[in-house]
């Protein structure tokens, strides 16, 4: 796969089907617009592309109303390679990609990227105040020549399958919700940062992670996870929380890595969480949080590795 961004100097032979949107998350309804942008390419001899956004639009627009991202930008790019698509377009959203009219926008898709055809989900909207709209697309596929592809809703019990819905399952400690949507465990990635090391004590050394902190954090809670390191997958367990059986302050993420010892601080890790084990609580002494550890050891053991890694 190919990846570019605003500054890249690239000449597009082929000509190209191109998804449009933000695509956090590459939920189910964010496939269904991959999946035809893939179909379209290969129909018409083209190349397939996904232009998106290194970071949420309204990160500038109206940084208050910024949601948290479910995903980051390398975790993106290594799923729509994946996915099979052949360029991916990463493109900084600042001022002055604001302040771009919505004709102006189009006009650069088919000049820059030549692009032939365009897909986007029902409620698409872009360009300078988002005065772009489906009906502004009509207009302009038919005033320049490109085929247009709009794909409608996908449902789920009734709701309409959005990044917003996913991220309040997680945050509502629904996991098992949250990734039927994401058609894949939800993943952190982190650097291993030097923690408290009480872990280390209670015979369960723990990797606290530093997310980067436009991330969608999981409820508070233990989770059955499994974690890459060096390309490796092993079997582990996420806590979530503030410790407070020793009084912690700060929300951490803590691994626990099974049948690993390695000091792995500054390097980076990439965490799947397939299974909520608990609520977070509070022992009365190191003794009883050590049992419960080996409990959660003992439920992690029984369960399956992601499958396909």
């Amino acid at each position: 796969m190919i990846i570019i961004d605003e500054n890249s100097k690239i000449s597009l032979q082929k000509s190209s089907f191109i998804a449009l949107g933000s695509f956090d998350g590459l939920h189910l309804g964010h496939l269904s617009l991959i999946n035809k942008t893939l179909e379209l390419a290969k129909k018409n001899s083209c190349s397939s592309m996904v232009f998106t956004f290194k970071n949420h639009p309204l990160t500038v627009v109206n940084k208050d109303r910024a949601p948290k991202l479910l995903l980051d930008n390398k975790t993106k790019l290594e799923i729509l390679e994946e996915l099979g698509i052949d360029i991916a377009c990463l493109i900084n959203f600042n001022e002055d990609f604001m302040k771009i009219e919505p004709e102006a926008f189009i006009e650069m898709l088919l000049n820059k990227y030549n692009a032939k055809g365009i897909i986007v989900g029902f409620n698409y909207r872009f360009g300078y105040k988002n005065k772009g709209d489906i009906n502004l697309l009509k207009t302009l596929s038919e005033k320049y020549g490109f085929e247009l592809h709009i794909m409608g809703a996908l449902m789920n019990e009734e709701n309409i399958i959005s990044s917003t819905k996913i991220r309040n399952l997680l945050i509502d400690g629904d996991l098992d919700g949250a990734n039927a949507l994401l058609t894949r465990p939800y993943i952190l990635r982190g650097t291993v940062v030097k923690g408290k090391q009480l872990g280390r004590t209670l015979g369960f050394p723990t990797a606290n992670t530093e997310v980067e902190s436009s991330s969608v954090l999981p409820k508070i809670g233990v989770y059955y996870t499994n974690t890459v390191y060096k390309s490796k997958l092993y079997k582990s367990i996420t806590s979530i929380g503030y410790n407070p059986t020793v009084n912690g302050k700060n929300i951490t993420i803590e691994t626990y890595i099974l049948n690993f010892n390695k000091n792995i601080y500054g390097d980076e890790l990439k965490v799947y969480f397939l299974e909520r084990i608990r609520n977070e609580e509070k022992f009365n002494s190191l003794k009883e949080l050590q049992q419960q550890l080996i409990s959660d050891k003992a439920f992690a053991e029984s369960r399956k590795n992601l499958s396909g890694l």
